[in-house]
């Protein structure tokens, strides 16, 4: 995660809400707001999972931008293949390293809030109606699903509320 302003590249944006708290979006190299990323993000409106949540997607969506794709065009591989450029273990080839020196490859934990973090994401698009073959793939290893009122187990445990 880089520190500071970060300008002709995707970035978070903090933002003061109405009641003293702060919000977290992602905003493109114009300023303007990444639609399907504040979505995402705005479900987590007022929990410190938003900003971390922020921090683990503007990281992804960078390498999106490298590999050149687009939330419709994403297939499961390519997201191991992001898992696998920024530290997990995958037996598949996964091209360039995404996380570089000086940065490091995340770490056992980070790996967690990253998959959970990205898996949520394309479950969230998926559930607007984004992807629906990226949907099937994810439901045949995913136990979570996005429905309606939020994300569910597949024994029908509800995950978070919204």
């Amino acid at each position: 995660m880089r520190s500071g302003m970060v300008l002709g590249d995707l970035r978070v944006q903090q933002m003061r809400r109405a009641g003293g708290g702060w919000s977290y979006t992602i905003v493109r190299p114009d300023g303007s707001v990444h639609e399907e990323a504040d979505s995402f993000l705005r479900t987590y409106e007022g929990r410190g999972t938003q900003k971390t949540y922020a921090y683990y997607l503007v990281d992804h969506l960078r390498w999106r931008v490298r590999e050149k794709l687009t939330t419709g065009a994403v297939s499961l591989r390519d997201l191991l293949r992001y898992m696998g450029a920024v530290g997990a273990r995958v037996e598949m080839p996964f091209g360039e390293p995404w996380r570089t020196p000086p940065k490091r490859p995340y770490g056992s934990s980070a790996l967690q809030v990253a998959a959970s973090c990205v898996k949520r994401f394309y479950l969230h698009q998926c559930g607007l109606g984004m992807n629906p073959e990226l949907r099937t793939a994810l439901d045949a290893i995913c136990p979570l699903r996005w429905t309606g009122n939020g994300l569910v187990e597949s024994s029908g445990v509800r995950v978070r509320d919204r």
